[in-house]
């Protein structure tokens, strides 16, 4: 039917040109005139037709083009979808075998130091044993987990005594201008080959062996040092430095942590202490009067380790925290779409826009961490997060030997928060 269709349309141009020219011949017209009304007829007719017949093509042209475009676009977005969960799956392919890698490696020298110790010449055990007395016989260990167990506990005590301890500090910026406010303060050790241990590879056992609070001292030994410095340079910039309950509750270490923070309390405005979110929750009345002491010198503290961001935000105000941080991650994820408005989960009351300017009310900032892309300061920003933190601002980073080697602490300083060595069978 479609091929005869032209036909058709071309005998109907014909019929009505004839009838035109069959009109005019009984109205007493010539032949030559009639002829003329006859093909001028038939050239208007087909004139119109291929006019039309163009614009109906053109029409179907730019509707099929339309197609062919959201198709391209569909498989575009097929195709981004496609690579970006073929970059995750490799990501995370090459994040399990680092991590597992990282064990072994870990494993592995851990039972090195341990064949090296088992490996002293029995001179040696007799100059060590008569260097001190005994206070108490550790039994042998009873399998390979204990003896591992054992070894990184002298790794982590020859570290402190030999100040094998880095400070590495990551900024903390304001947004949307990125510059630099604060620093967050880590502490790395090494053992003797040089390898770094990450804080949980060795706070687990360290704590349990009263070794923490050493670690605490000197974080804090050289953060003063740090922040004295910067000082010098006229750079207002202040310290996050973690602490832990064991530090708060440790009754010897406590009182001496107190008499250097209150010859130091010209730096409360720069020093900020900082607890996970369950420690700050399970604190007991020791570590609660403790903080009491150190806010009373004019210290602040901080909140980290953010699982829930339904604060008790008058025992925060009370406790003089002033900051908490939160990972760009947890925060939006509490975000909810009510009625065209993001609001959190447990306030829907309010817009989510709302919620730094709720706990500024508290004398609380907000501060957004473990922002690793752009896409992640966008989304902060539009709920006026005043603070960002994260890979993408700054990885933490070592300080300099020179600036490290300015900030050791006097000869024996360690030695004298450390517990007493047990002298081993």
């Amino acid at each position: 039917m479609r091929k005869l269709t032209p036909f058709l349309l071309m005998a109907t141009y014909v019929l009505l040109s004839s009838s035109l020219a069959a009109a005019l011949y009984r109205g007493a017209s010539d032949v030559g005139t009639c002829i003329a009304a006859l093909f001028g007829m038939l050239g208007v007719c087909v004139a119109f037709h291929v006019f039309f017949g163009q614009r109906f093509l053109e029409a179907r042209l730019t509707k099929d083009i339309e197609l062919v475009r959201d198709a391209h676009r569909l498989m575009v977005d097929a195709i981004d979808s496609t690579q970006k969960d073929m970059i995750e799956l490799a990501d995370r392919v090459q994040s399990q075998k680092s991590t597992r890698s990282e064990e072994l490696t870990s494993e592995v020298r851990m039972l090195e130091d341990l064949v090296r110790k088992l490996g002293e010449s029995i001179e040696d055990r007799l100059a060590d044993w008569q260097a001190g007395p005994v206070i108490a016989a550790a039994p042998a260990p009873r399998n390979s987990r204990e003896a591992q167990h054992m070894a990184l506990i002298e790794t982590i005590r020859e570290a402190l005594v030999q100040n094998r301890v880095d400070l590495y500090l990551q900024p903390v910026v304001s947004l949307p201008q990125r510059k630099t406010i604060f620093y967050e303060s880590f502490s790395r050790l090494r053992d003797v080959s040089g390898r770094v241990m990450m804080p949980a590879e060795y706070l687990s056992v360290a704590e349990p062996e009263g070794l923490v609070p050493s670690i605490d001292n000197l974080l804090l030994f050289r953060c003063v040092q740090i922040v004295r410095r910067l000082a010098k340079q006229d750079r207002r910039i202040g310290i996050f430095c973690n602490i832990s309950l064991t530090s708060l509750r440790d009754e010897t270490f406590f009182p001496q942590f107190l008499e250097f923070l209150s010859e130091n309390r010209d730096l409360g405005g720069a020093l900020i202490f900082e607890l996970g979110q369950d420690a700050f929750a399970t604190r007991g009345s020791v570590e609660a009067r403790n903080m009491a002491k150190l806010a009373d010198l004019g210290f602040r503290f901080s909140i980290d380790k953010v699982t829930s961001i339904d604060f008790d935000l008058q025992d925060l105000h009370r406790s003089d925290v002033r900051f908490v941080k939160i990972g760009a991650g947890i925060l939006l994820e509490q975000l909810l779409n009510i009625e065209g408005k993001p609001a959190l989960k447990f306030l829907k009351d309010i817009h989510a826009g709302d919620y730094a300017a709720l706990l500024a009310r508290y004398g609380i900032e907000v501060i957004a961490e473990k922002i690793e892309n752009e896409r992640q300061v966008v989304d902060v920003l539009d709920i006026e997060i005043g603070y960002g933190q994260g890979h993408l601002f700054g990885e933490p980073r070592a300080i300099k030997e020179q600036v490290l080697a300015e900030t050791d602490p006097p000869a024996g300083f360690i030695k004298s928060t450390l517990p007493q060595v047990r002298r081993r069978a």
